[in-house]
C-alpha cells in the first residue's frame, strides 16, 4: 500500500515508518523540510505547509494517510506553548483534509493519533472507548477539539481512526527518561499521591497497534492505544526501581512537582484507567500486557 504519514519523523512516526517499510509499503513523510533528511532511498518525502508546497499531485493514489503531527506537549505549559500545542494539531489535521478533498481517489483510511487525555482524570472510573470524559481539563479539550477536526474525512466516506494514545514506555523518549532519572541517581520514590492510575503502553506494541488499525478494516472511531493492564503510579515507581535494581524511597509531593512543572505537572500527577476494549475484542497480540516484562525489555537490552 501507499501510506503517506506527518510526524514520520518523530519518536513514534520514525518508528511506523520502518515498520512499514519493512512490510513492504511504499512510505511518503510529509514534512516542512524536505532537505538534509535522511533515508531518502527508503522513504519518498514531500513538502507540506509551506507557502510554496503542493503536495496533492504527489499524493494521488494514497490508500492510508496517518497523522502524527503537533507540537510535543513536553515542556512548561505557557500561554504560548498551549497556543501551539492546539493550534499545530488543528492546522495540520484541516490540511490534510482539504489534501484529501482534492484528490481523485479517496484513501481507505485516516488514522488520526489523538490521547488517553480526552478522558480526563479519575482514580474510580474506567474508560473504554465508548465512555466520555470525566473531570476535563486542557488536553481532554485540545483531544476533543483535534478528534473533531479529523472527524471531517467521515463525511467523506473514509474509514477514520482516532488513535487514542496512552503513556508511551520508550528508552529514545517520551515521559520514561524523566521518570528513570531520579533512579538513575539514587533518589527514586513515588511521584505524588502514587494513587493515579498509569494507562502507559510499551513502544513495539504502539507500533503494531497502528500497524493493526491501517489493516483491520473493522477499526473505526476511537481506539485507545493502551496496555490491558493499567497500573497506579506507585506501582509502576516500584517496577522501575525493581528492574533498575535501586532504591525506591524518597518521594516527589504533589506540590514539589506543581511547583516545578506547573500545569503540565497534570500528566503525572493525574490520570486514568483506560482499557483498550476494541483492541481486546478483535484479540490484538499484546507483547506486553503488564509492566515489569515491558521495562525489563527496554532497560535489560
Amino acid at each position: 500500500m501507499k501510506i503517506a504519514i506527518t510526524g514520520g519523523t518523530g519518536l513514534i512516526g520514525g518508528k511506523l515508518a520502518d515498520k512499514l517499510h519493512q512490510d513492504g509499503h511504499d512510505i511518503l513523510i510529509l514534512t516542512r523540510n524536505i532537505k538534509n533528511k535522511q533515508n531518502k532511498e527508503r522513504f519518498q518525502f514531500v513538502e507540506w505547509l509551506t507557502p510554496t508546497s503542493s503536495p496533492v499531485s504527489m499524493l494521488q493514489g494514497t490508500d492510508i494517510i496517518v497523522n502524527l503531527a503537533g507540537e510535543s506537549i513536553m515542556g512548561r505549559w505557557t500561554k504560548l506553548k498551549k497556543e501551539r500545542i492546539l493550534s499545530s494539531r488543528l492546522e495540520a489535521t484541516t490540511e490534510l483534509i482539504t489534501i484529501i478533498k482534492e484528490l481523485d481517489q479517496k484513501p481507505e483510511a485516516f488514522i488520526n493519533a489523538s490521547a488517553i487525555g480526552y478522558y480526563g482524570h479519575s482514580e474510580t472510573a474506567i474508560f473504554n472507548e465508548y465512555d466520555e470524559s470525566m473531570n476535563p481539563n486542557f488536553l481532554s479539550e485540545v483531544t476533543k477539539k483535534w478528534e473533531k477536526a479529523a472527524s471531517q474525512a467521515t463525511n467523506l466516506g473514509i474509514r477514520t481512526v482516532y488513535g487514542r494514545i496512552g503513556i508511551v514506555l520508550d528508552k529514545g523518549g517520551g515521559a520514561l527518561p524523566k521518570m528513570l532519572l531520579p533512579y538513575k541517581f539514587f533518589v527514586g520514590g513515588t511521584v505524588g499521591t502514587g494513587r493515579q492510575w498509569m494507562s502507559w503502553i510499551h513502544i513495539d506494541d504502539l507500533i503494531d497497534m497502528f500497524t493493526f488499525a491501517i489493516t483491520e478494516k473493522s477499526i473505526e472511531g476511537p481506539f485507545n492505544l493502551t496496555a490491558p493492564h493499567p497500573v497506579r503510579m506507585q506501582q509502576l515507581n516500584r517496577t522501575i526501581a525493581k528492574v533498575m535494581n535501586r532504591p525506591h524511597w524518597i518521594p516527589a509531593p504533589s506540590f514539589a512537582i506543581k511547583t516545578a512543572l506547573g500545569e503540565m505537572s497534570a500528566l503525572v500527577l493525574e490520570g486514568a484507567y483506560v482499557y483498550p476494549r476494541k483492541a481486546v475484542q478483535k484479540n490484538f497480540p499484546f507483547q506486553y500486557e503488564d509492566p515489569e516484562p515491558a521495562l525489563t525489555n527496554l532497560l535489560q537490552k
